[in-house]
């Protein structure tokens, strides 16, 4: 019996997503903009322009718009027409050609778009002229040429013009091309390929079809559902039945793209080699001049990685505009058209360490060097060749595909009641009788000729035999994803064993995602056969197996994923039926068992259509709308297309058998109706691995900009992960030991990790990358720099010198950037490009120098600019942002408000320049420069009025790249007439810990409680001078503990150091310790102002002794006039007259790191003990006035005159001594 499906729940067009299209789609020319030249189609003013690249336009969608799946029109003329408008002439081959592309929306789904081109004759007279003035142009252009290039020749070339590159409308009829696109949310490619092809075929036909084009497409949009699942239906195209069917809830996702194609153009072996790059995320590029073949292998690939998802870039087609694209340092899965001639050196690649190149139309896949093999590669080769060889397929590959040209499909039939014999075959409605007489008709139309019947329509022989490749292609393809699905289900069946669940509810986990560890690993490594594990602990670490456990660590608050709710119930059958050792190291290779079931599932339901769709019907058309032109597609009416309309008539027919079936989820439909809390969760876990579509197919430059920002953000933080993983690894956080040999797990995943950095580099040197010798980008720079530092350098060293270093047979435990590679390239004969690049990785490593020679090679800009790294997308040159706020003391916030403060961020590669804090705000958010790690901050304000004052408490900054929190005490007064009266303090920072509490009050303003700033120990000491001595011993042995703290320092090796400010300026540091010193024993405050402070006491000293030298008091006196005391007080004068309003306390540090630096001060401090003004101001057990005291912190400060000290920028600033 016929059944008729009519949507149940959908209502008339309320929801497309039960609907088996979403648009209908005719992009084409636009005579009223008339003809545009596609620049981004790489094709130069030398072609003619009928072999030129136009830009076309969408001309017509319907509907408008949908909820779910806004309609993107840059994106969908993008993929419909890749290559811009293509012209021929009637001398040409005008052949039909179709492709399909996918197309991803922001909420994460993904639709289908299948795309039927073919040529339609120009009958606007402004595009004919245009192209006819196009063309005399370059004629006249060409003959110039020729006449300057070959004079001689010019005259034949006059004469002989090529007639197929010229265009006179007098003899010649153009011809453009037209592409008719229908976007499904399934991947219907059969069905849809079918229904666009009897939609051109009743344009090109002499008789018009049964009803207006409007109805069929009308029909397609609003009144075709989804099939339901497990379930076939039927519907009617122009020229006869279309079926299509969906897989039921415990099949495998439907996927209709045809990996017989994929397997015969590429071999067994070859696939098995692609997937694995695929399964690893490497980069993926694919190359053929057919772009149904790019979508062929992509999608093909797509399937196979069941139950798993690919979680980064997917294009499987890029026009030339994307091309900036192929730069980006991410894994990626892109397909791009060879064009005539091309051949692979042309694409300059910029990645190529770890990219795989297929090209598809010469049958090679070139992987990366040191691929590990799949599992069971062999065994799994040999089971897949014998599923082909079943289906008459050779499994070497290298076989032409059919051509995508669109005669393929299901023909017209003529007759109406072959037609509805055709139908009730499918059903399985004849009875012997009638379809032996069915059969004696096939016998007689194949004895009275094979040809095409009229009208573009084909025997019964043809039907049945294409009917039979349908067939034999959707089996082929099911047992071919059995058997990859066996063997992920063999490798991954116990994995829920090993995933840990340590949160307490989804927030937390998201929360704490990137701290978390939620897959054990080490223990499922230490149970899995050997010969997997080089296999296994790199897919270990890649985004699609972390999004694969993440979906099941929130399954326990959330709807699990379908392909994993799938993929955990086909686990849970087979235990039940598995009665072996349950130890997967002793297990055999065990081949598929479901072929011939799944096979016979499919072949059911593709036999027998289960429900039929309403027939199309005619619309409420315009009188004259809708007749025919044989050859040209008409323009439609839009109003009837833009909506469904509702009929009783129609309506009304909904099958029992649709009414009654329950409402149900299927894991078969991947883009069905998610579960939203699933969905945010996921998409909060995974981060920015997998942008948006819509944004790289953006080709306007801000978007591209932003894009490629979005790209460095990315691999910075995926930078970050991996050395904090193999800094974890090394401390053997996760050390299991196997048992064989001395290998061991931690070893294992320790070089895994190690060959993940090595890739991320690879990446982020290929960048922009814009001259490259080899494949490696890295080991390119390296040799750039070493051939740049032979050019610079002094003198090479004696070749007994090197030839010693090698001899040796040890390397020394230090050396530079130049000598490991000199070594690299000695030692490392017959290593490729990028395995030189990896040895030296290795190497700097093991040596703990490999920070060091990254910040060496990143120092020589000129080399970045000119040589390699292209600025615009370099994604070392990109700015780093950064967040600064200040904190006020909580009860003199207001405060804030009277002042006009700045900020100078410096670090070890620089600083960020002042930059001004808005008026009434306590932050600012900028980007600047890499600085580095932070080591001070300059802070100040530039209304010097008695009212514009506050009191700081500290300042914190933000990288928002790497997270780092750097807190920078203050707790003084930033103003005149308040404190030491400055307006500009330098700062020490201090790395804090993540989630700590000072970080807490980061973005609130509040400061924490336990705040001890340097300042304000020394106002406690102030505050009570006059009640209580400092203890002796203690200053002391701090200033013991802060010189010793700097010979330390020196005596380390340089990438151990620390930093050298915060040693003499920080807690506990050197200029704090000696104003301990000098504080000890200062009488109180009769002879200076309220405040006492270190600097009153220096200036009064240097003043005393210029005032004594000019009147001859020093006669007698201890102090000895001399070059010592000449530089005190010439010094002290300078800092006086520095234009910086840096307050006392500042001066005083200032005047400290000088005297170090210099190695002046250990002089400097016996002529302020001599000094005649110290008596009078210390009392008799001042450490200043203890000779023994003074004579051992002078000889203590004597010994850091051994060694170089090099102040920062920001210390010294506008002192020039």
């Amino acid at each position: 019996i016929r059944v008729t499906a009519r949507f149940s729940g959908c209502g008339s067009g309320r929801s497309a997503s039960c609907r088996f299209a979403h648009y209908f789609v005719v992009c084409g020319v636009d005579t009223e903009t008339g003809l545009e030249p596609d620049d981004g189609a790489g094709e130069g003013f030398e072609h003619s322009p009928v072999r030129r690249s136009f830009k076309s336009k969408v001309l017509a969608h319907y509907p408008e718009n949908t909820d779910r799946n806004p309609f993107n029109k840059d994106a969908v003329n993008m993929l419909c027409m890749p290559r811009g408008l293509s012209f021929r002439t009637q001398a040409d081959r005008l052949d039909p050609q179709f492709h399909s592309f996918t197309i991803s929306f922001d909420d994460g789904t993904r639709s289908y778009g299948f795309v039927h081109t073919f040529y339609e004759e120009v009958t606007s007279p402004q595009i004919i002229t245009a192209m006819q003035t196009l063309c005399q142009m370059h004629h006249v252009e060409h003959h110039s040429s020729s006449l300057a290039s070959s004079p001689s020749s010019s005259s034949s070339s006059a004469s002989s013009p090529s007639t197929s590159s010229s265009f006179d409308p007098t003899r010649d009829t153009l011809y453009v091309s037209k592409a008719l696109c229908l976007v499904t949310p399934l991947p219907f490619l059969q069905a849809s390929r079918q229904f666009l092809v009897q939609l051109h075929q009743a344009v090109t036909s002499q008789t018009a079809p049964p009803l207006p084009l409007e109805s069929y497409i009308h029909n397609i949009l609003y009144e075709v559902p989804l099939p339901p699942p497990g379930r076939s239906l039927r519907f009617h195209g122009v020229q006869g039945p279309i079926l299509c069917q969906r897989p039921g809830p415990g099949e495998l996702p439907l996927g209709e793209y045809p990996l017989g194609d994929a397997f015969s153009l590429l071999g067994v072996d070859s696939m098995v080699k692609l997937l694995t790059c695929a399964l690893l995320e490497t980069q993926v590029l694919l190359y053929s001049s057919d772009y149904q073949r790019l979508m062929t292998v992509a999608e093909g690939i797509n399937t196979l990685l069941f139950p798993f998802q690919w979680q980064h870039i997917y294009l499987p087609i890029i026009s030339a505009p994307l091309h900036h694209l192929l730069d980006a340092p991410v894994p990626f899965l892109m397909g791009i058209q060879r064009r005539d001639g091309a051949q692979r050196s042309s694409l300059n690649l910029p990645h190529e360490a770890n990219l795989c190149f297929v090209d598809i139309d010469n049958h090679c896949v070139e992987a990366p060097e040191d691929l590990p093999q799949f599992p069971d590669q062999t065994e799994l080769i040999q089971e897949l060749s014998e599923v082909l060889l079943q289906f008459g397929l050779p499994p070497q590959g290298g076989v032409i595909a059919k051509p995508t040209t669109a005669s393929s499909s299901s023909p017209r039939l003529s007759s109406l009641v072959l037609e509805d014999l055709m139908e009730d075959r499918r059903n399985g409605n004849l009875g012997g009788e009638e379809l032996a007489v069915l059969e004696r008709l096939q016998a007689l139309a194949r004895r009275c000729g094979g040809g095409k019947m009229s009208d573009g329509g084909k025997t019964l022989g043809h039907v049945f035999e294409e009917e039979e490749e349908e067939l034999k292609a959707a089996k082929l393809n099911i047992q071919l994803r059995e058997v990859f699905a066996g063997r992920f289900a063999a490798m991954f069946g116990r994995y829920d064993d090993f995933v840990i669940h340590s949160a307490l509810d989804l927030d937390s986990w998201l929360t704490n995602r990137e701290g978390m560890f939620n897959f054990d690993k080490g223990s499922f490594l230490s149970v899995q056969p050997a010969s997997h594990l080089h296999f296994l602990s790199r897919f270990l670490e890649t985004s699609m197996f972390s999004s694969f456990v993440d979906g099941k660590v929130i399954s326990r608050w959330a709807d699990r994923e379908p392909l994993q709710q799938l993929f955990d119930s086909r686990l849970e059958r087979e235990r039940l039926y598995d009665t072996g050792s349950e130890d997967s190291c002793s297990c055999l290779y065990r081949k598929c068992t479901t072929l011939f079931e799944s096979g016979q599932t499919i072949e059911r339901r593709l036999l027998k259509a289960d429900h039929t769709a309403i027939h199309p019907h005619l619309l409420d058309m315009r009188i004259g709308q809708g007749r025919h032109h044989p050859g040209y597609f008409p323009k439609l009416q839009a109003d009837v297309l833009a909506q469904a309309q509702n009929t009783n008539k129609w309506s009304s027919r909904v099958t029992a058998s649709r009414r009654s079936e329950p409402k149900r989820s299927t894991v078969s439909d991947q883009s069905g109706v998610d579960n939203e809390q699933r969905q945010i969760s996921m998409q909060a876990s995974r981060g920015v691995k997998n942008l948006r579509q819509s944004k790289l197919l953006d080709l306007t430059p801000q978007a591209i900009t932003q894009t490629h920002r979005e790209f460095v953000d990315g691999l910075l933080s995926e930078c970050r992960l991996k050395t904090k993983r193999m800094l974890k690894e090394r401390m053997g956080k996760e050390s299991v030991e196997l048992g064989q040999g001395e290998a061991s797990i931690t070893g294992l995943q320790e070089n895994t990790l190690i060959h993940g950095l090595c890739d991320l580099l690879e990446r982020t040197w290929g960048h922009g990358l814009q001259v490259k010798q080899g494949k490696s980008a890295l080991w390119s720079h390296l040799l750039h720099y070493q051939a740049a530092q032979g050019k610079t350098e002094a003198p090479a060293e004696s070749p007994g010198q090197n030839q010693r270093t090698v001899d040796d047979g040890a390397l020394p435990l230090r050396g530079s950037l130049i000598q490991d590679m000199r070594f690299i390239q000695t030692m490392s004969e017959g290593l490729s490009d990028v395995g030189q690049a990896r040895a030296w990785i290795h190497l700097a490593l093991e040596k703990k120098i490999l920070s060091q020679h990254l910040k060496e090679l990143l120092t020589n800009q000129e080399l970045l600019r000119d040589k390699c790294i292209k600025r615009d997308f370099a994604c070392l040159s990109l700015g780093i942002p950064y967040r600064v706020v200040i904190i006020p003391m909580k009860k003199l916030s207001i405060a804030m408000a009277t002042v006009d403060p700045w900020v100078c961020v410096s670090g070890e590669l620089g600083d960020s320049g002042v930059r001004q804090i808005p008026k009434n705000t306590q932050e600012i958010f900028f980007q600047c420069k890499n600085l580095g790690r932070l080591s001070t901050l300059q802070l100040g304000q530039e209304n010097s009025g008695l009212l514009a004052k506050c009191l700081i408490d500290c300042v914190m900054v933000y990288n928002e790249i790497t997270g780092h929190t750097y807190k920078f005490p203050c707790g003084r007064w930033l103003g005149k007439g308040v404190g030491d009266g400055s307006l500009e303090r330098v700062l020490i920072g201090q790395l804090v810990s993540p989630g700590a509490e000072e970080d807490a009050g980061r973005l609130t303003g509040t400061p924490p409680p336990e705040l001890a700033s340097p300042s304000q120990s020394v106002r406690t000491v102030l505050g009570s001078l006059g009640s209580r001595r400092m203890p002796f011993v203690e200053v002391q042995e701090d200033m013991r503990e802060a010189v010793n703290n700097l010979v330390k320092h020196f005596h380390k090796p340089e990438q151990e150091r620390g930093n050298l400010t915060v040693l003499l300026c920080g807690e506990g540091g050197l200029v704090l310790c000696l104003e301990k010193f000098l504080l000890h024993g200062l009488k109180s405050n009769r002879l200076f102002q309220r405040n006492v402070f270190v600097w009153d006491f220096v200036e009064k000293a240097v003043a005393s002794m210029e005032t004594a030298d000019q009147m001859g008091d020093l006669h007698g006196s201890t102090l000895t006039k001399g070059p010592p005391c000449d530089l005190l007080c010439h010094y002290v004068s300078t800092i006086n007259a520095s234009p910086r309003n840096i307050g006392k306390e500042g001066k005083f540090q200032l005047f400290v790191c000088l005297g170090i630096r210099d190695r002046l001060l250990s002089l400097w401090l016996p002529l302020l003990a001599d000094c005649p003004l110290t008596a009078r101001t210390y009392e008799d057990g001042a450490l200043l006035r203890d000779r023994a005291a003074v004579h051992s912190l002078s000889r203590m400060l004597h010994t850091l005159n051994d060694f170089a000290i090099t102040l920062e920028t920001a210390l010294v600033k506008g002192v020039d001594l």
